[in-house]
């Protein structure tokens, strides 16, 4: 198995390699960011690209979602600490083929690569139970959860306040929820509304 390793912090990454290559897989190339991976995946085409989510510059799902597109043949795999449904569906549909927790022993590791490798028609991510959120409902979210009035949403949006009572009466059936902090709460909780931080 060649493989391209992508995690932005260096220890993490010289510890995983040298676990890696210790059980017979050939780290082909390192990166610290996610252009730097989708380059070298480019250059090498590996059989697995192994990349951390978040990433200066490029984070592991736009470069995994770049990567199908240009290099269908290369098993794209996320490896990270974050676990949010939302996160894991858009991976899925960015036709990647893994996501993987950090808590992962190696052996763990290693024989869930090897299963992608062994099996890669067979390797995709299951779909996630997700309330399907408009466009607008995911604008209206984030302004809710950024503390701002129905009347400051609907100025913002260029919109009826009366519009705005009516996403946020969707935004809670569709959540199942019953008031705003519910509301933001559920949907960070899901991954809605996820700013990752590093790591």
């Amino acid at each position: 198995m060649r493989l391209v390793l992508a995690d932005d912090h260096p220890l993490f990454r010289l510890g995983l390699r040298l676990g890696l290559e210790a059980r017979g897989i050939a780290v082909v190339g390192e990166a610290a960011d996610g252009w730097e991976a989708l380059r070298l995946c480019l250059e090498l085409s590996p059989d697995v690209a192994l990349l951390d989510l978040k990433m200066p510059g490029l984070d592991g799902l736009a470069a995994g979602r770049r990567l199908r597109s240009e290099r269908p043949g290369v098993l794209v795999v996320l490896l990270t600490t974050f676990s949010e449904p939302a996160l894991i569906e858009s991976a899925r549909l960015a036709g990647l083929h893994g996501f993987l927790p950090k808590e992962l022993s190696l052996d763990q590791l290693v024989a869930a690569l090897q299963e992608l490798i062994s099996n890669p028609a067979g390797a995709r991510l299951p779909a996630q139970t997700l309330p399907r959120l408009s466009e607008r409902e995911q604008q209206v979210l984030a302004l809710l959860a950024s503390g701002l009035s129905n009347k400051r949403i609907a100025a913002q949006l260029g919109v009826s306040p009366d519009t705005v009572k009516d996403h946020i009466a969707s935004l809670y059936a569709k959540l199942g929820v019953g008031d705003r902090v519910q509301a933001v709460n559920k949907a960070r909780d899901l991954g809605f509304l996820l700013d990752l931080p590093p790591g």
